[in-house]
């Protein structure tokens, strides 16, 4: 073969990994459409699902259960993904969702539809987890920020564009379709995951034993815990039998899973996670980002209609402004850190976005729509140079066999932050109300009462209420901002230890390749 032959050859080699390529991504954005889309498609149908099914009193735990199963198992996922590769998990993950969808459609009442979210929950923990990981192992350094801006595209379109189907779905059709339209999108990621991800030759090595029992202690410590955070001050007082029966159990718990993990051959959370300072500081940076995410997406709908006076349809317009701004960052974001560093350019996004939380207490009563818009526009701005880039680097910093569980480590602190700040600041607005109108009271009972303005005597005191509560919520999540700023100024390295001459994981072709991480 000549010289001409061996480069055509080559470039029509390239060619087809390149297309077999695009075929992954696309089935990687569809598997995690599926998860993106989730929580606010079914947001839209409760009154629906409540007036057929009834259980008016437990529907919460529609979003509850499921967020419970997909943050549990991400730890657990990780470490199989690391075992026995991103493909058998992801396959796992996507059937699990769409079985749970399946069977989610054919409930008969509130009881077991919650039961088969779980199982949707459980999927959409390995979609999540093993997608982000498939994302780093598909491309090298350089090229990283093109395939998480679209996967931060997807979330952005997704939050968007699922209120509005679901408003179409229950307007037209039977609330059961939510779910049923999740089967055919799976089916094509499924089709596409099969047929083009390949695993590398070298996962034909032996493996070490999966740890079973750390799994099990690791999904019961978590759920309890997590079920104690979720329905404290819900269903039950901070200070009730049942929520400090859950606490006790949880910490219980914990010490079981420290003494199972320390004992086991390949621990589902293995002790390196924490003491890697990289790792280390960004779990808790990231976790800190859940804490403060919660301002925006859970208070500031309630703003937007109680103090504004906006529909629902503008104060979701009002909130999906970030996700305009934050894949657009996140995408450029690989300019700045290439001159700066991963940590620095963390430490700037993080920065700004402390000063954007703290202007919004600043803003005008009631003020104009276009103000927390422009709020929300610059902190999603913020925030997509925040985090991509600590993803990336602590993506970089680890080899294939280590990724799974690093990536899961990230993603699992960052839901825990969430799950944290929503009982934290939930307990922070009900205080707030409570001092402001002089009695008990909660956010949400305040907003239902204000949606019919002639049932109570002075609607202009609860608007200030709901203003100052949600004001302070904010002030608080500036505070979790400046604790994940001073996490990477004093934990984090300057640079990050980005591994060399790595070796790329799952190709969209059979063939191993050695890949340079700049």
């Amino acid at each position: 073969m000549d010289g001409r032959g061996g480069r055509g050859g080559q470039g029509g080699q390239d060619a087809t990994r390149d297309r077999n390529r695009g075929a992954v991504v696309a089935a990687l954005m569809l598997s995690m459409a599926l998860a993106a889309i989730d929580s606010t498609i079914v947001s839209t149908a409760v009154p629906q699902i409540v007036g057929s099914l009834g259980g008016f009193s437990i529907f919460s735990w529609l979003f509850s259960g499921y967020l419970l199963a997909a943050t549990v198992t991400l730890p657990v996922y990780g470490k199989l993904s690391d075992t026995f590769g991103r493909k058998p998990v992801l396959i796992a993950g996507c059937v699990l969702f769409l079985l749970g969808s399946a069977l989610c459609a054919l409930a008969w009442d509130m009881e077991s539809l919650i039961a088969f979210r779980v199982v949707q929950g459980l999927g959409g923990g390995a979609i999540q987890g093993t997608v982000q990981t498939l994302a780093a192992d598909l491309y090298p350094l350089k090229e990283r920020p093109k395939i998480q801006a679209r996967l931060s595209t997807v979330w952005a379109t997704s939050s968007v564009a699922g209120p509005a189907l679901g408003g179409l779905i229950t307007a037209y059709t039977d609330w059961r379709w939510i779910f049923l339209i999740n089967l055919p999108v799976g089916a094509v990621a499924l089709w596409l995951i099969a047929r083009h991800l390949h695993e590398p030759e070298r996962l034909s090595a032996p493996r070490g034993r999966v740890d079973w029992p750390g799994a099990l202690a690791v999904f019961a410590c978590g759920g309890v815990l997590l079920t104690a955070l979720v329905q404290g001050g819900v269903a039950w007082a901070w200070f009730s039998a049942p929520s400090l029966t859950l606490f006790a159990a949880g910490l219980a718990l914990v010490a079981v899973v420290v003494l199972v993990e320390r004992r086991a051959e390949e621990p589902i959370i293995p002790g390196w996670v924490w003491r890697r300072r990289t790792i280390a500081a960004v779990n808790l940076a990231l976790g800190a980002l859940g804490l403060l995410m919660v301002a925006p997406t859970v208070f500031l709908p309630t703003y937007a209609q109680s103090v504004l006076g906006l529909a629902p349809v503008a104060a979701g317009f009002v909130l999906s402004v970030m996700t305009l701004s934050w894949p657009v960052s996140a995408a450029l974001s690989q300019h700045v850190y290439r001159r700066i560093g991963f940590r620095d350019t963390a430490v700037v996004g993080i920065s700004a976005a402390c000063l954007v939380l703290l202007a919004f207490p600043l803003l005008p009563y009631p003020g104009a729509a276009w103000q927390p818009a422009l709020i929300m526009l610059l902190l999603g701005a913020a925030l997509g140079l925040f985090q991509l880039p600590l993803i990336v680097g602590v993506q970089s910093t680890v080899g294939w066999a280590e990724r799974g569980t690093a990536t899961a480590s990230i993603l699992f602190c960052r839901q825990i932050g969430q799950t944290l700040g929503a009982a934290l600041f939930g307990a922070v607005a009900n205080g707030v109300l409570s001092a402001r109108l002089g009695g008990s009271g909660s956010l949400d009972s305040v907003a239902r009462v204000l949606d019919d303005p002639g049932s109570v005597a002075d609607p202009e005191r609860l608007r200030r209420a709901v203003d100052a509560a949600v004001d302070a919520v904010y002030t608080g999540a500036a505070v979790a901002a400046a604790l994940a700023l001073l996490t990477l100024l004093f934990l984090a390295p300057r640079r990050f230890p980005v591994l060399r001459d790595e070796q790329q994981g799952p190709q969209p072709d059979d063939r191993p390749s050695h890949q340079t991480a700049d």
